[in-house]
């Protein structure tokens, strides 16, 4: 910010050194001032371009800092990112207690259906306290793990996901259509969790 004023008040400083020295020139009727007046444009140009340039970068930087706090991007390739944190108590709506390790996040959101996959290391007691958040229930229904929309990622084991619990909620009783799905594996400590709406 402080850069911008200083741009902002030596442009102004430019600007009158360039208006006093073309009324001089034009008094003086002397090439030497005109020489000056047009030194004193072409700094006052040059001056003006890079303000001019410095504030939209930053205007673009702020523009995107604002975005990211508000939707903040998956990284499904490094493992808890602030992004990825922040994605992880924006879904799962559970604290990021000690036990909560190596986030990892995916989202496909282009289009009308939408879905989001986390992969993550925790306690049992954070799994109970999904499972507890969402509202999910024990699913007896084996193939309703919505496999066929899952992206294939080297950290989301889909043949762990067909041999573990799987708790579900979805939203049909209240006229739309959202799906939640959790697992946990308690001998790896590992979970994970699809939320899809179709």
């Amino acid at each position: 910010m402080l850069k911008f004023k200083i741009l902002i008040f030596i442009s102004i400083l430019l600007l009158a050194t360039f208006v006093i020295l073309f009324i001089v020139a034009l008094f003086k009727r002397r090439k030497k001032w005109f020489h000056f007046t047009l030194i004193s444009f072409l700094v006052l140009i040059c001056t003006a371009t890079y303000t001019f340039y410095y504030t939209i970068l930053k205007g673009t930087e702020k523009t995107f800092q604002f975005i990211d706090s508000i939707l903040p991007s998956f990284d499904s390739d490094v493992a808890d990112t602030d992004s990825n944190k922040k994605n992880f108590k924006n879904f799962l709506k559970v604290d990021i207690t000690p036990d909560v390790k190596n986030i990892l996040c995916f989202d496909d959101a282009i289009g009308q259906d939408a879905d989001y996959m986390f992969a993550f290391n925790c306690d049992s007691l954070t799994a109970k306290n999904i499972i507890k958040e969402h509202l999910l229930t024990r699913d007896s229904v084996s193939h309703n793990s919505g496999s066929g929309l899952q992206h294939d990622f080297p950290w989301w084991d889909k043949e762990k996901l067909k041999t573990v619990p799987t708790y579900s909620w979805n939203s049909e009783g209240e006229g739309k259509n959202l799906h939640k799905l959790f697992w946990y594996d308690e001998k790896d400590g590992k979970a994970y969790y699809f939320e899809y709406d179709m």
